[in-house]
């Protein structure tokens, strides 16, 4: 079973796994979660599992390479890629210097890989694992695969562990199993929108980590959260604003733009409420001990290293 308190806050931990349904922010809120961790002057690795790019877009650089790379004071950024993992896991337990391209071995690996489940899978994570054990780093934070297969990212070690009973390679994994299911040092952060599909996703996922890992969920995260437009006694005078006399003396005083005003905001009330009762689903099924934190619709232009400084901002006020 996991050890360690999992009362640790998240910023506490050493190993922070994010994932998200795609389009949820996912990728910003890891950057923003780096933000704030080295604000507090931690040294910070970050990774990007599925290098798309997007990471270096948050924080305005270059494709990111497998070495870590400075991104901003006390980030180091990089992309994680299974042929120099490889490289690396050879060279630092094998013993085998490696010399330019490994196209031959890496395509062995790949046979192997998919024939064993979580081959793959354990490299990249263990590199990550690594450097938490080595504590090269004060956090190690993952910007991780999306829901649909972030389990199996994570199951990679009890799955390698239940193939290989003896040897270098299972005491390999004992390491990874302890670090993984040490709730004082790793968490999961799970990103989530107020809409149906990702909050229903963001509920199953919690229950599949618990049943088929043994990594502690730290914290949900609901971001692009709509502020309320009114109060209860303000939406009254909303609402006689919209029709009457009142509405013809806006009407000649503010034009027929006004109609176009009133639809938006009746819109934006709409899904508000539509949004606060996703989250409301949500947090009746986020179990006792998982930090439930609320990001709000930023409603600017901001993209890269700024919106997640924006994010860390709001994610400070909640977690510290």
């Amino acid at each position: 079973m996991p050890g360690g308190d999992r009362s640790t806050p998240l910023l506490d931990r050493r190993l922070v796994v994010v994932t998200g349904k795609g389009g949820t922010g996912k990728t910003t809120v890891s950057a923003a979660i780096a933000v704030l961790a080295a604000r507090l002057g931690k040294r910070v690795l970050i990774c990007e599992m599925d290098a798309k790019g997007s990471l270096a877009a948050a924080f305005d650089t270059g494709p990111l390479p497998f070495e870590p790379l400075q991104v901003s004071e006390n980030i180091w950024a990089m992309s994680m890629n299974t042929e120099d993992s490889l490289r690396e896991y050879l060279r630092l337990f094998v013993h085998i210097p490696l010399v330019g391209r490994i196209g031959v071995l890496a395509r062995t690996f790949d046979f192997v890989a998919d024939a064993a489940p979580g081959v793959k899978e354990i490299l990249s994570l263990g590199k990550l694992c690594y450097e938490v054990r080595e504590r090269h780093y004060d956090m190690v934070i993952v910007d991780g695969v999306a829901t649909g297969h972030v389990v199996a990212q994570l199951s990679a070690p009890d799955a390698i562990a239940e193939l290989i009973k003896v040897g270098p390679v299972k005491d390999q994994t004992r390491w990874m199993q302890d670090i993984l299911q040490d709730t004082s040092c790793t968490g999961v952060v799970l990103v989530t929108t107020p809409e149906e599909m990702p909050v229903l996703e963001t509920t199953e996922l919690i229950g599949r980590i618990a049943s088929e890992t043994q990594v502690d969920v730290a914290a949900v995260v609901a971001n692009r959260v709509l502020p309320e437009l009114f109060g209860r006694s303000e939406e009254a005078v909303f609402d006689a604003l919209g029709e009457g006399a009142a509405l013809d003396l806006l009407r000649r005083t503010a034009g027929e733009s006004v109609d176009a005003v009133l639809d938006g905001a009746r819109l934006a009330v709409a899904m508000r409420r539509s949004g606060a009762g996703h989250l409301e689903y949500l947090r009746q099924n986020v179990p006792p001990g998982i930090d439930f934190v609320y990001v709000p619709e930023l409603f600017n232009r901001s993209t890269g290293r700024r919106s997640a400084e924006l994010i860390a901002d709001a994610l400070g006020e909640e977690l510290l």
